[in-house]
């Protein structure tokens, strides 16, 4: 059996201000594509299918349009909800799908399989929406974290997979597994303290475990794998490739496991350097047309820089100064120099190291103001 592994689709996300539906559409299609041409037999969506808990409009046309046109491949569709979904309308979603896509977002359904059959017999998935610990408490008693939550459910599977010996496996689960390698600033729910990771060990027992949450694709061993995200969302991700995992099944389990890379719309690239050296050397000239993120290394802040910016480079996206020569910070707050100032010349140099990012008076400004302090010395000394 061939098991295509996708997740975090994240329909509605936008990219600094900019829709993303039909960079996102374009790719859906070309993997739908991939579904065809591989002959996969099962869809795996491992959570994060909107990105947000009310999706507009757009977003439920084109989640009916990919899966529709997966069903039309001859594959089945497994489909579970993230911490992103609201499961509610997911599963309400669920009723008026066609045959052969499943939607799981009832945590009541856990550990009860969808099963996919081929010429070695069944296959058994079992889905695992993502799971609140605080609304489950009543009726899975002890549980506290998402470590116990996703604990308790492997243990559902595992229990009805006792009574299949010999059968192939695959679960399918939204969580952040220990062993990931979380870019910074990417994956904006997962928290990295104990609570919330999830030990490798608990995903034993299964041929293959379809792991959604993290943007980028790992592998924590043979048989558990993120997939990651369609599309990069954020400047973090421009390094990460992506794609789905292509995972293969024969009579005795996890047989191969390929990945189909997915074409990207645009790339994105972060360029660093001085702002005017930016808008003019040719040696950025091949970047024109990609999403841009800028750091300008100029000592002041220039005028007006994302206007001037997008003149040449039309998806500019954001930009930050990033002065070159910026001092270390030596842990006081601006307060606190204020306070320590000996005398008005210290405090105004004070102050241009505050807004300057640690850049004090040059020669030119301390003459300008020895001579206004000068100035206002004798205008007292005068009344």
């Amino acid at each position: 059996m061939r098991i295509l592994h996708t997740s975090d689709w994240h329909i509605g996300r936008t990219f600094h201000g900019h829709s993303t539906l039909d960079a996102l559409r374009g790719v859906l299609d070309a993997l739908v594509s991939q579904v065809r041409e591989n002959d996969v037999d099962v869809v795996i969506v491992a959570g994060d299918v909107f990105d947000s808990a009310t999706p507009a409009a757009g977003c439920y046309a084109l989640l009916s349009d990919t899966l529709a046109a997966l069903a039309d491949t001859g594959a089945q569709v497994v489909v579970t909800s993230g911490n992103h979904d609201s499961a509610a309308r997911l599963g309400f979603q669920s009723a008026l799908l066609r045959p052969g896509v499943h939607v799981v977002t009832d945590p009541q359904t856990v550990g009860t399989p969808i099963t996919a059959t081929d010429e070695d017999g069944p296959v058994h998935i079992y889905g695992i929406p993502f799971l609140e610990p605080a609304l489950l408490r009543h009726t899975w008693p002890g549980v506290r974290c998402q470590a116990d939550v996703v604990a308790h459910a492997m243990d559902l599977v595992r229990a009805d997979l006792a009574h299949r010996e010999g059968e192939r496996s695959v679960a399918v689960a939204h969580c952040f597994a220990a062993g990931v390698e979380p870019t910074p600033h990417l994956e904006r729910d997962i928290q990295q303290g104990g609570l919330d990771v999830v030990p490798l060990s608990t995903f034993d027992g299964v041929d293959y475990m379809a792991l959604g949450h993290i943007h980028g694709r790992q592998r924590l061993s043979e048989r558990v794998r993120y997939a990651g995200a369609p599309l990069h969302y954020s400047f973090g991700e421009g390094n990460k490739p992506r794609g789905s995992w292509l995972v293969d099944l024969d009579a005795g389990g996890l047989a191969a496991v390929t990945w189909l890379e997915l074409p990207v719309p645009r790339r994105l690239t972060t360029l660093v350097g001085p702002l005017d050296e930016l808008l003019s050397d040719e040696r950025f000239a091949e970047y024109e047309g990609d999403w841009v993120s800028v750091e300008y290394t100029d000592t002041l802040p220039q005028r007006d820089p994302m206007r001037r910016l997008q003149e040449r480079f039309s998806h500019c996206a954001c930009v930050a100064h990033r002065p070159a020569n910026a001092a270390a910070d030596d842990g006081r707050s601006y307060a606190q120099r204020v306070r320590s100032a000996r005398s008005d010349r210290e405090l105004l140099d004070a102050f241009l190291r505050h807004v300057r990012e640690g850049d004090g008076a040059s020669d030119r400004e301390t003459a300008l103001i020895d001579e206004m302090l000068d100035d206002r010395t004798l205008a007292e000394a005068a009344t």
